[in-house]
């Protein structure tokens, strides 16, 4: 089996068996993005513990319609982040952005990209690497809101 086979099975498996699919409560902050370009969509939640980047990310949910590539690569996102700090899930953003962006499943470092180097063939096909980016925009958008919500409760507490 060759190395894209692989890297397209995996991507397929995610879509046909999402993790973390469906919107589920309590959690911190939701953000709603759509790629106008094909209209993919997808809204995802996020609940945090903690505060700053050193914050756990306890739960990422998700429900959205699209191709399989935004769909897969939102299900990725929602295994790799979970349970690891804001700092962690922001680097790996950064490395799914970089990969997208060019670079090579064997320049990405897996322990910080897991199933996120099956993506890289998806750089190919620019049309695509929005699709590929939705769920990892939705994601930095709702935790970059409830680090803000959480620093906001703190300084509440502080001052009463």
């Amino acid at each position: 089996m060759s190395v894209d086979a692989l890297y397209q099975e995996i991507i397929l498996d995610h879509y046909r068996n999402p993790r973390h699919k469906g919107l589920r409560e309590p959690f911190t902050t939701e953000a709603h993005h759509v790629n106008p370009t094909c209209g993919d969509e997808v809204t995802l939640r996020v609940r945090l513990s903690g505060s700053g980047d050193s914050a756990t990310v306890e739960d990422v949910s998700y429900a959205g319609e699209g191709c399989s590539i935004s769909q897969a690569s939102t299900s990725v996102l929602s295994e790799l982040v979970t349970g690891r700090t804001v700092a962690e899930g922001m680097q790996a953003a950064d490395s799914f952005l970089a990969l997208l962006q060019g670079g090579t499943a064997a320049e990405a470092d897996e322990d910080v990209l897991g199933d996120g180097v099956a993506f890289a063939g998806v750089a190919r096909y620019p049309a695509r690497v929005k699709c590929a980016l939705l769920g990892w925009m939705a994601w930095k958008d709702a935790t970059a809101r409830a680090v803000a919500h959480e620093s906001t409760n703190d300084e509440q507490e502080a001052v009463r």
